[in-house]
């Protein structure tokens, strides 16, 4: 793959302007894939990788053009998110979707900004979205992209149009527009400024340009059909007048290309062979091609495919952005949010995102996956990673009556039973430790295995203990302490004459015990479809008002130097991650996902 990159680093720098179809079409090109292909076929094989497992659709097609030596075998994608917000599990698939597709088959994916609307884009989304595709596990070396690297080129493919007769100055409404363009069932009217001389329309659109007319006063229009059944070929705008700064070229502009226009010619510059597309995109495809075969440029192929859609998830960037801006949520990385950097900060791991995409698949039609599929692939991964550590998250104090009250032994605790290697820690008992208050009943009822009244338990790696008496609040009733006793031959939780103790519970030395605040985060919303409400209403509606629970816990002392973003699994109790807030003073952490899937049984109750 090295020679493959280098070859490619100086292909990937063509830039508009510069003769890029001798560029990017490299000499020796099918060899260096050819090898790379060898090199990944060995590596599945010593991996154990099934080469007959099924392929979905768009593989079908990127074999079928290699096979038939379109774009002479190569295989070039790119990621191209607009940066005008955060990037959330969707863009996720898609990422996946497109860098895993370059990588089988030994070509490259560019990541491209689509940053033609300053009103809405900051650098703030741009170093968001790299962060986040790294995160993931993904590079693009050097080729990094644009659409305002190509503003220059776009306008010159627009003047094309005019002096081919194929784009006009239009000077409508916006309201006017929108009654010219008639119905699905009703053909659209011709603008009044459509047949425009082609002299007038280049002298318009260079003032435009210039910058001698406000905002909304007129577009550039592609002239193609009003009576087309696709609304979309109905004349659409390709420039509209926007007097805006923009993060990259300042106030250079004062014209920017729609979306249609300049998706396929930045598409086409950079020789992209497979333009993939989220579904919305397939009732675009014939205006794509349209401007491609009138510019007569380099024709990429673009597929379409199924978004993701999760249950009890919003996946709208404007509306992600509306709970943001509305404080519903702490912010775009606020746990609860289905953005990557708030699933990283809740304690998602990028493996568990590429596996979940894996398991997801690439349909052709939408469909609704069910969350607790994501949530699946992260306990599959956390349960191999996170180490095994004891905290109490409502404790209830016990003192152990005849364990000395000076002495403290520290017990060996293993880190991880998945993983060997992860070896084992100390964990420091006490006369006096606080048990969770759940694992404790004065009546219980049959088959109660946890601690009660003459009940034995074995405490994790410790010992037998038996409660003997509970103490009261004189005032309230409220139980405050049980006192027990404990086997001391039971060390490290087994008797020598071999009786059997079915119930066993986490614990930590209320001495050592560091104090810590848990947020327990749960689901935003409360119905699979947060779109699904009353008329009147919106989807903020379902928002689950118990989506965050505050409370302190007290953890093992082997938690003090935990950093941000570790991962635990709290024994019984679930995954946890270091929040970013924590501090020297205060360890915080986040709930990443419970032990059991408990939603699944509510809902199956409704």
């Amino acid at each position: 793959m090295h020679i493959l990159n280098k070859t490619f680093s100086f292909v990937s720098q063509a830039r508009p302007g510069s003769k890029t179809s001798d560029l990017f079409f490299v000499p020796g090109w099918n060899y260096l894939r050819q090898k790379h292909m060898k090199d990944l076929a060995t590596e599945n094989e010593a991996a154990g990788l099934n080469e007959q497992e099924p392929k979905h659709f768009i593989q079908e097609i990127v074999e079928e053009d290699i096979r038939t030596g379109k774009y002479q075998g190569r295989v070039h994608t790119r990621f191209p998110p607009e940066p005008n917000g955060y990037l959330h599990i969707g863009h996720a698939k898609s990422i996946c979707l497109n860098f895993g597709l370059a990588k089988k088959y030994g070509g490259f994916t560019n990541l491209r900004f689509d940053d033609t609307n300053p009103v809405k884009e900051d650098t703030e989304y741009v170093d968001s979205i790299k962060e986040d595709v790294r995160w993931l596990g993904f590079d693009w070396d050097d080729r990094e992209y644009y659409a305002s690297d190509y503003f220059e080129t776009l306008y010159e493919y627009a003047v094309k149009l005019i002096k081919k007769g194929k784009a006009y100055v239009c000077d409508l409404t916006q309201e006017e527009m929108s009654a010219y363009r008639g119905t699905v069932t009703q053909p659209g009217k011709e603008s009044p400024y459509r047949n425009r001389s082609v002299e007038e329309n280049l002298d318009l659109f260079q003032r435009m340009r210039n910058g001698e007319f406000p905002d909304g006063s007129k577009v550039l229009r592609a002239k193609i059909d009003m009576a087309s059944p696709n609304m979309l070929m109905r004349d659409p705008i390709m420039y509209r007048i926007l007097h805006a700064e923009h993060h990259r070229t300042g106030d250079k502009w004062n014209i920017y290309p729609m979306y249609d226009f300049a998706h396929g010619q930045c598409d086409s510059i950079e020789k992209i062979t497979h333009s993939i597309c989220t579904l919305e995109f397939e009732v675009h495809r014939p205006l794509y091609d349209w401007f491609v075969k009138e510019l007569e440029i380099y024709a990429p192929q673009q597929i379409e495919f199924a978004r993701l859609n999760l249950t009890y998830t919003m996946m709208s960037k404007r509306k992600l952005l509306e709970l943001v801006k509305e404080n519903y949520v702490s912010g775009w990385d606020d746990p609860r949010m289905p953005t990557i950097c708030g699933l990283r900060r809740r304690g998602y791991t990028p493996e568990s995102i590429r596996n979940f995409a894996e398991k997801v698949g690439v349909a052709r039609r939408d469909n609704i996956i069910d969350l607790s599929l994501l949530e699946f692939c992260l306990r599959e991964d956390l349960n191999k990673r996170a180490f095994r550590v004891m905290g109490v998250m409502h404790p209830l104090k016990v003192t152990i009556t005849n364990y000395p009250e000076d002495k403290v032994e520290w017990m060996d605790a293993v880190n991880n039973p998945e993983d060997c290697a992860a070896g084992t820690r100390k964990v420091p008992f006490s006369r006096e430790i606080y048990i969770e208050r759940d694992d404790f009943m004065e009546n219980p009822p049959k088959k109660y295995f946890r601690l009660a009244p003459g009940n034995e338990v074995r405490l994790r790696y410790a010992y037998f203990i038996t409660c003997q008496e509970v103490v009261k609040d004189p005032v309230t009733g409220e139980i405050i302490e049980l006192k027990c006793t404990h086997d001391p031959a039971s060390q490290g939780g087994n008797s020598p004459d071999g009786r059997k103790v079915k119930g066993t519970i986490h614990w930590v030395s209320v001495q050592h015990a560091v104090k810590a605040e848990a947020r327990l985060y749960d689901r935003l919303f409360m119905k699979e479809d947060p779109e699904d409400y009353l008329e009147g209403q919106d989807y903020k509606v379902n928002l689950n008002p118990e989506s965050l629970k505050v409370q302190t816990c007290y953890v093992e002392p082997s938690l003090k130097g935990a950093k941000t973003l570790d991962k635990f699994q709290f024994e019984r109790i679930g995954y946890f991650c270091v929040d970013s807030d924590s501090h020297d003073n205060k360890l915080i952490f986040n709930r990443t996902v419970t032990l059991k899937d408990s939603w699944s049984k509510i809902a199956s109750k409704e």
